[in-house]
């Protein structure tokens, strides 16, 4: 179990979180994810929230960013590999807001992401959820 937090949880203890809630994810899954980043930032950029027409940038915790695997191809040529960002700010005031267990957040996020890499509906990922 993880300690509790005295202070404000820094990027790398975020980036410690998602790598635990990743290595927990089944492995018929996790073998289709190796190649995405996983970036943990303070926010999305201003151009990332332009684009989504953020009012604030605390409303995004986490993007993927890539091709999803229902839409690649062979021929297509990749510039940049997929994506999955957590944004440490939105994700902390989430869990002061909310009071839920920090891990099981960064989990959420995380999978949440994830499921988008593979192209799932919400309720395919909230089933993938509940498995971990």
């Amino acid at each position: 179990m993880r300690p509790r937090f005295t202070v404000p949880p820094s990027l790398a203890d975020i980036e410690d979180i998602a790598h635990e809630a990743y290595a927990r994810i089944p492995f018929e899954l996790r073998r289709y994810v190796t190649d995405v980043v996983i970036r943990i930032e303070e926010f999305a950029d201003e151009e990332t929230q332009d684009e989504m027409d953020l009012e604030s940038p605390f409303d995004l915790l986490g993007l993927y960013r890539g091709v999803s695997l229902d839409r690649q191809s062979v021929a297509d040529a990749r510039q940049e590999p997929d994506m999955i960002f957590l944004y440490r700010s939105p994700i902390l005031d989430y869990w002061c807001e909310t009071g839920d267990d920090l891990t099981r957040i960064v989990r959420h996020v995380l999978i949440h992401e994830i499921g988008h890499h593979f192209g799932l509906s919400d309720e395919d990922m909230e089933r993938i959820e509940e498995q971990i």
